[in-house]
């Protein structure tokens, strides 16, 4: 006697599994060979890459940079606009 215990639809799902690892394997194969062949193309590729993310770094950095110093300008009292025409008044109640 023959007992399954799993239906069609598990059969179908691991051969469209196996179907999938067989495609990526051979697109792997293929990217693989095109950057053995491509070489100084994908060096180039990889060059402008990394060149376009440091200058992206380096703005942020700068824009964050430029931030901070403007906060932290505007904080302190040396600004000739911190704090300008504004009087404290401290009202003593002691009627407690």
């Amino acid at each position: 006697m023959d007992f399954r215990f799993y239906t069609n639809a598990i059969s179908e799902a691991s051969r469209n599994v196996a179907a999938g690892v067989f495609v990526t394997g051979l697109l792997l194969i293929g990217f693989g060979f095109l950057v053995y062949v491509l070489r100084e193309f994908f060096a180039f590729l990889f060059a402008v890459i990394f060149c376009i993310a440091g200058i992206g770094c380096i703005v942020t950095a700068a824009r964050i940079f430029w931030m901070y110093r403007k906060i932290h300008h505007f904080g302190s009292n040396d600004s000739p606009s911190y704090r300008e025409n504004v009087q404290i008044h401290i009202e003593e109640n002691y009627d407690l």
